[in-house]
């Protein structure tokens, strides 16, 4: 039977216009109004408007939900063929690891990761930088195969991972579950967020806006701010224009501006400005040096040189606590702020 959670009964809405939704039960959310429908697949909401054009190749592939894609919907993953046919193979092997998720590792966690692909044998699940949850909810905005669920469900926090490939949702969720972690999943777009205003008490999201244009970045970020509840708290990772490694990666093209999916570079300024207006009160601390998704907690699945690397980057960043100089020059910051306590 295809069920669907009530928490998101309660809190979903119309992509488009906020919209109410009605559940029409084993099938769709239905917007009365304008005859939108929105798919739920084995429970997962599919909340991508086919009016908006989409930032993935997937998107489309989530959004058609095709049935003999199921259940594994590889057409929606972004990845190669070849990715995707090691992903089959993995699953006819019987992998221990979401074979999902070995093969989407280094697309979510960075390119010193890469040595992982269709080899990894644990989850690499993180520490994430937040208090105890204590019953919270968290929004995991571009959660991907699940990690940062997986993290904060850990940390006492109710996670709602949102991702914008059907594929990577579903393989969140038998993550999750078999990491024994109490995780809601729905299929959706950060510019155009179907949550209802007020509904979070926390949101993260860790090496996904950064892939945006400023101007749908920027969108992401006010939807962000409207779904937080009064008082409530967000995290995100960007990376920084003037980073070290950042700096090289831009002179490798050329410093021409992103196009598609490349990453945009931030300037701690703009960061500042973009949250101000669009949360509230905020506050950059370091990530990482030496580049994007370095983890101590991910040391001993790393060759040696990596973990010199991501040794010498927690070195930096303890450092940045005094010498809060050293942000300008890490490759990734957070930036973390806060809605104010009045609607």
């Amino acid at each position: 039977m295809n069920t669907l959670d009530p928490w998101f009964i309660d809190n979903l809405v119309c992509p488009v216009d906020g919209g109410a939704l009605r559940w029409e039960p084993q099938t769709s959310l239905l917007h009365s109004a304008t005859g939108r429908v929105y798919p739920v697949v084995d429970g997962v909401p599919v909340m991508l408007p086919a009016e908006v054009e989409p930032t993935l190749s997937g998107m489309k592939a989530s959004r058609d939900c095709p049935t003999n894609d199921a259940p594994w919907y590889l057409s929606s993953v972004l990845l190669s063929d070849e990715e995707k046919s090691g992903i089959q193979q993995l699953i006819k092997d019987g992998s221990a690891v979401d074979p999902v998720a070995t093969y989407l590792v280094a697309a979510t966690n960075g390119i010193g990761y890469k040595h992982l692909i269709g080899s990894l044998k644990e989850y690499p699940i993180p520490e994430i930088r937040l208090p105890e949850g204590n019953g919270k909810t968290l929004l995991d905005v571009g959660c991907s195969w699940g990690r940062w669920c997986v993290a904060s469900a850990r940390k006492g926090y109710q996670p709602i991972g949102m991702d914008p490939s059907l594929g990577a949702v579903m393989a969140a969720r038998r993550v999750a579950k078999a990491l024994g972690a109490n995780a809601r999943f729905m299929v959706g777009d950060a510019r155009h967020l179907p949550l209802r205003d007020g509904c979070i008490d926390t949101s993260f999201s860790y090496s996904v806006l950064q892939h945006l244009s400023e101007e749908d970045a920027t969108q992401s970020i006010r939807h962000i701010g409207r779904a937080l509840r009064p008082g409530g708290d967000c995290l995100v990772q960007m990376p920084t224009k003037w980073g070290l490694r950042c700096l090289m990666n831009q002179a490798r093209r050329k410093f021409r501006r992103a196009e598609g999916f490349e990453v945009r570079y931030w300037t701690l300024a703009d960061l500042r400005k973009v949250f101000r207006e669009a949360v509230g009160p905020c506050e950059i601390s370091v990530d990482c040096f030496f580049g994007i998704g370095w983890q101590p907690t991910d040391l001993p699945m790393m060759p040696s040189h990596f973990k010199l690397v991501i040794h010498a980057s927690e070195a930096l960043r303890i450092a940045s606590k005094v010498l809060p100089q050293l942000k300008w020059v890490a490759d990734s910051v957070y930036v973390s702020a806060r809605k104010g306590d009045k609607a």
